[in-house]
């Protein structure tokens, strides 16, 4: 196990192709508004971390009214499941990652995200979780469209 703390921006290249698994929860600032598909060139930086198969795992909790602010700055206009099924699958898709499950949650079922963070999070009943689960498709099975 290897755990690198960086910007995404700013990751090795020599960390190319090892991850089997990539798990980012409660991503705030730049990472957030990456990985809810504002930074497509960022996405591609996570695939190129990937080993073929590997599992990216992204949990947000976010509370609509207490949080409007940042996600007004981040240019985020919703983050739920059919945000999700409306603009993520096709963005993930063109970044490498096949989205196979995502979902919501309330504070009240997340007893198996023992980090402080959650804990403090979990405290806010009208914060919910947010949650999707991506596969890294094989290389040759996707390619990169040039916006």
């Amino acid at each position: 196990m290897l755990f690198v703390q960086a910007a995404i921006e700013d990751l090795p290249a020599e960390l190319d192709g090892v991850a089997d698994e990539i798990h980012i929860h409660f991503p705030w600032g730049s990472l957030l508004r990456a990985v809810t598909g504002a930074e497509l060139q960022l996405l591609r930086g996570l695939r190129r971390l990937c080993a073929p198969e590997a599992l990216l795992e992204v949990i947000i909790g976010i509370d609509e009214e207490r949080d409007a602010a940042e996600l007004a700055r981040l240019g985020i206009a919703q983050l739920n499941v059919a945000a999700i099924d409306r603009d993520l699958t096709s963005v993930y898709a063109n970044a490498g990652f096949e989205i196979t499950e995502r979902g919501e949650r309330l504070p009240a079922d997340w007893p198996d995200l023992q980090t402080s963070w959650a804990k403090r999070l979990a405290d806010n009943p009208r914060r919910s979780l947010i949650y999707f689960i991506a596969r890294a498709t094989p290389s040759d099975e996707f390619k990169f469209v040039i916006d």
